[in-house]
C-alpha cells in the first residue's frame, strides 16, 4: 500500500543533549503543539531576514517592557531583524522611563494592593514601581514637549519619538534602550494611540499649561502607508495584537483603497495568549486574515499561542544564532524622511546613523557618617 499523502513526516522527540537554543527550536519544530508553532515561528523569521525588497513589521503589545523585554527589540532593531515598530504607548513610556535610570522591580501577584498604594508602589502583574518616578518620567516627556516642540505644530507619533528618542540619546541615556535605538539607527516607531499612555497624560498636562502639541494620528497612517509603497513585499510580526496588530494589517486594506497594487503581508508570525474563539482581534488567526486581503493567501503564516514573555528570550537567541553569518548583509530599508514622499533604499545597515555619546561619570555620592544615619532612624523610629 502506497504511503498516505497525509503521513510523509515523522514526529521527532527532542533528545536531551547539548545544543544551541537554535538547535532546540530545530528540535521543538519536529514535535507537536505549540512547541512546533514555536520551532517554524523561529525559522520563518529567519527565511524572512533571507529575502530582497521586503519590510519586516512589529506590533509590540502587552506590558512587554516593564516585563523586561524591551532589550530584546532593542536588539531587533539595532540588528535590523525589523524595519518599523507599532507599539502600545506604554511601553515605550516603560522603555524610557529605564532608559534614563527607572527601575522596575521583581514583585509578586498576591501582593496586598491597598498596602502598596499607600506606599507609593505601582503593580503590574508581579512587576513593582514607584509612582513617585513615574511621575519624574512624566514631568522630563513635559520639559520636552514645552522646550523641544512648536508649540501648535502637528507631529505624527514617529516624528515625536524620533526627537524624543533623540533627546534622551543627547542627555546621555541608556543607548540601547528602544526609542533611543531607533532613534540611533533610523527605525521608525509608530503609537497610533499615545494617548491612552503616560506620554499621552504629560502632553495633556502640557496643553493645559498652554504648550499644545498635536499628534496626527492620520498623518501616523499615511506615513506606515508610505513605508509599505516603497517596498515590494513585507512581513509583519506580532507580540500579542491590539491596536497595533490592526494598525499594520489595514496598510493593506489602504493600499486597495488607493487603487495601488497589493497581494496581502508576505509572511506572518504572531505570539499571543488570546484565542480566536472570542471574536476578538488580538486571537483572530491569519486564515481569518486573508479575507480580508490582509495577508496573502500564499503566505507563510505562524501563530504561536503562548506566553510572550516565554517566547521572545527563546526567539530572539535562536535567531541571533541561526543568522549570525548574513545577517549583518541583509539589505534592509534604510528610511528617509527629509521631503515631502518618503524615499527607502535597500542596504546593509553597517553601522547606527547617530553614534551614542560617550557616557557621563555619575559623581561618587559621599557617604553619610553613621552617626548622623542613625540619628536619622532614631528620629523616624520616635516619629512612628
Amino acid at each position: 500500500m502506497a504511503k498516505s499523502k497525509f503521513l510523509q513526516k515523522p514526529t521527532v522527540p527532542v533528545k536531551v543533549t547539548d545544543k544551541t537554543v537554535a538547535d532546540l527550536t530545530d528540535a521543538m519544530a519536529m514535535t507537536g503543539f505549540q512547541g512546533r508553532k514555536l520551532g517554524e515561528s523561529v525559522n520563518t523569521w529567519a527565511d524572512m531576514l533571507k529575502q530582497n525588497n521586503l519590510t519586516i513589521m512589529m506590533g509590540y503589545t502587552g506590558a512587554m517592557s516593564p516585563a523586561g523585554m524591551r532589550k530584546i527589540i532593542s536588539f531587533m532593531i539595532q540588528n535590523r531583524m525589523i524595519d518599523c515598530l507599532v507599539s502600545t504607548g506604554a511601553n515605550m513610556f516603560h522603555d524610557i522611563f529605564e532608559s534614563v535610570g527607572g527601575h522596575h522591580y521583581v514583585g509578586s501577584h498576591v501582593a496586598n494592593d491597598e498596602a502598596l498604594f499607600k506606599d507609593g508602589v505601582d503593580r503590574i502583574y508581579d512587576v513593582f514601581a514607584v509612582e513617585q518616578e513615574f511621575r519624574g518620567a512624566d514631568e522630563m516627556v513635559m520639559e520636552f514637549a514645552k522646550k523641544h516642540l512648536e508649540a501648535g505644530k502637528s507631529y505624527s507619533s514617529r516624528e515625536f519619538l524620533y526627537l524624543l528618542g533623540k533627546y534622551i540619546t543627547e542627555r546621555g541615556c541608556d543607548p540601547d534602550g528602544i526609542v533611543a535605538s531607533a532613534y540611533r539607527y533610523n527605525v521608525p516607531i509608530f503609537v497610533p494611540a499615545l494617548c491612552d499612555s503616560s506620554i499621552g497624560i504629560a502632553l495633556m498636562v502640557a496643553r493645559r499649561d498652554g504648550h499644545v502639541i498635536n499628534i496626527d494620528q492620520m498623518k501616523d497612517v499615511d506615513e506606515i502607508t508610505e513605508i509599505v509603497e516603497n517596498t515590494k513585499k513585507t512581513g509583519v510580526i506580532y507580540i500579542g495584537g491590539g491596536v497595533p496588530k490592526n494598525f499594520i494589517q489595514q496598510t493593506e486594506v489602504i493600499m486597495s483603497m488607493l487603487e495601488l497594487p497589493i497581494e496581502g503581508h508576505s509572511y506572518a508570525i504572531q505570539y499571543t495568549a488570546d484565542a480566536p474563539h472570542w471574536g476578538g482581534l488580538s486571537g483572530c488567526t491569519f486564515e481569518e486574515a486573508v479575507s480580508w486581503g490582509k495577508i496573502a493567501a500564499v503566505a507563510p503564516k505562524v501563530q504561536v499561542f503562548v506566553d510572550a514573555t516565554i517566547a521572545l528570550p527563546v526567539v530572539s537567541h535562536a535567531l541571533r544564532e541561526k543568522t549570525k553569518d548574513y545577517i549583518g548583509k541583509r539589505k534592509a530599508p534604510q528610511y528617509d524622511w527629509s521631503g515631502k514622499k518618503l524615499k527607502v533604499k535597500f542596504e546593509p545597515t553597517k553601522a547606527p546613523a547617530v553614534k551614542a555619546p560617550a557616557a557621563k561619570k555619575a559623581p561618587a555620592k559621599k557617604a553619610a557618617p553613621a552617626k548622623a544615619v542613625a540619628k536619622k532612624t532614631a528620629a523616624k523610629k520616635s516619629k512612628k
